[in-house]
C-alpha cells in the first residue's frame, strides 16, 4: 500500500479544508445566524467562541497561520467540552460519555467538540501541509547555506 503515500499530503490538505470550513460554519451559526443559527446571543462566552470558530475555521481551511489558529481552536473546543457539555450533563453517568448507545440520558453530546479538539491538536503538530498559504509564504523564505 506504499503507492498511496504520494496522496497523503493532498488528502490531508483537503481534509484540513473541509474540517476548517465545517468549523467556520458552526461559528457562522453562532455569530451571524447562518444555517438556521441564532445570532446575537447575550452570552459573551458563546459570542467569543463563535468568532474563534468563524475566523479560526477559515484560517485553518486555507492554511494561514495554521498552527496558531489550530492551537487556539483546539483549546476552545476543550473549554467547550468541559464547561458546556460535561457541566450541563443530565446525569452523573453522562459526564463521562460524550456519546452512548444506551440513549441520550447517558451522553453529554460532546463528541463533535472532542473530534474538533483532537483534530486541531493534530494540525498543530503536523502543520499546514503543502497546499496552504503558509507554504506559499514559506517558499520565499528558504534558508540557503553559503558554499564552502
Amino acid at each position: 500500500m506504499n503507492f498511496l503515500n504520494r496522496f497523503a499530503d493532498p488528502f490531508y490538505c483537503m481534509t484540513r479544508l473541509i474540517v476548517g470550513l465545517m468549523f467556520a460554519s458552526h461559528g457562522g451559526q453562532l455569530v451571524l445566524g447562518m444555517f438556521g443559527g441564532m445570532p446575537g446571543s447575550d452570552n459573551m462566552m458563546m459570542q467569543v467562541g463563535g468568532w474563534i470558530q468563524l475566523v479560526g475555521g477559515f484560517l485553518i481551511a486555507f492554511g494561514l497561520f495554521t498552527r496558531l489558529s489550530a492551537f487556539i481552536c483546539s483549546g476552545e473546543m476543550a473549554v467547550a467540552y468541559f464547561m458546556i457539555h460535561v457541566a450541563n450533563a443530565s446525569t452523573p453517568m453522562a459526564k463521562f460519555f460524550p456519546i452512548s448507545s444506551a440513549g441520550p440520558q447517558v451522553s453529554n453530546k460532546g463528541e463533535l467538540a472532542i473530534f474538533y479538539c483532537w483534530f486541531f491538536l493534530f494540525v498543530v503538530f503536523y502543520g499546514a501541509g503543502r497546499w496552504s498559504i503558509d507554504a506559499l509564504i514559506g517558499k520565499g523564505k528558504t534558508a540557503t547555506t553559503p558554499a564552502a
